[in-house]
């Protein structure tokens, strides 16, 4: 069976590296032109593999408008809403404006919960692994499980550390990692296959993931934040994931995928990647 048949893209026309709220930030010019390019060339791979894909605007001046994974995470015809960075915060209504054009019956969690949308939840069959911790709070987490009527697989990924301590943002405020969003740490291949690393997760979450009823593929550190593996999107037999994850390519065309592997530099210095430009709608 198909998954990922339809996802949707906004653009990279306001793609910023002003507010730093997740590790990959640096501080060099930002190269807008080659964002748009990158932006095409996944598109485009998406297309190849047979993906619909559903174009909007991006809303007007925002850095992150490109991560529509992001905006709400999408179970048949219910939009679960996410609740952003303060950076963000423009994000939310343009996304419930145009998920309820698009005929999708849309709820939001409280307002002082964090939900970072299908960035930090990933639909596997009948599971909801979700990150908690940096970008979601585990209620918030319960809450979109619920309404989706799926069983939740909580997990956290490890922190980013400064001299030793787990940092705190110094824009969002929030708690950061090299894996903020579980997207990072995980991709799913097929509702009974998934990717993930081992070391971007504490050992009470790699048990969990063992412990399902699932195949796993074991990805390697330097790849999965590096070359932001993880960070892919598969219809069941084609992946569209980084180029600069060798391993794990060999490993998905040893199992038979087809793996396109999109030329993509600038959207990556934003923190998010492949699965992060697409909201996977059905």
């Amino acid at each position: 069976m198909m998954i990922n048949q339809t996802v949707l893209m906004s653009g990279a026309d306001y793609f910023a590296l002003d507010q730093k709220i997740n590790p990959y930030y640096d501080d060099a010019p930002v190269d807008v032109a080659r964002a748009i390019v990158d932006h095409a060339n996944v598109a485009e791979c998406f297309r190849d593999a047979g993906i619909e894909v559903v174009k909007v605007a991006p809303p007007a001046g925002a850095q992150d408008g490109i991560y529509t994974a992001n905006w709400a995470l999408i179970r048949g015809r219910r939009a679960i809403l996410a609740r952003l960075p303060d950076v963000r915060k423009m994000e939310e209504d343009y996304a419930e404006e145009i998920l309820t054009n698009l005929g999708y019956e849309v709820f939001r969690v409280p307002d002082d919960w964090h939900f970072s949308g299908q960035g930090d939840n990933l639909i596997v069959g009948k599971y909801l692994i979700s990150g908690s911790g940096y970008r979601s709070d585990a209620r918030a987490c319960e809450f979109a499980a619920r309404e989706l009527d799926l069983k939740l697989v909580q997990i956290h990924a490890i922190p980013e550390l400064e001299n030793g301590i787990p940092k705190i943002n110094s824009v969002s405020g929030w708690p950061d990692s090299r894996f903020y969003d579980i997207d990072l740490a995980l991709g799913v291949i097929r509702d009974d296959l998934i990717a993930y690393c081992p070391a971007a997760l504490d050992e009470v979450s790699r048990t969990k993931i063992e412990s399902l009823p699932l195949e796993t593929i074991e990805v390697d550190y330097d790849e999965a934040v590096s070359g932001l593996a993880c960070n892919l999107v598969s219809t069941g037999e084609t992946v569209i994931m980084s180029a600069r994850a060798p391993k794990l390519r060999n490993e998905m065309e040893r199992r038979g995928f087809r793996v396109l592997t999109p030329d993509v530099h600038e959207i990556a210095r934003g923190g998010g990647f492949i699965r992060c430009v697409a909201l996977t709608l059905n």
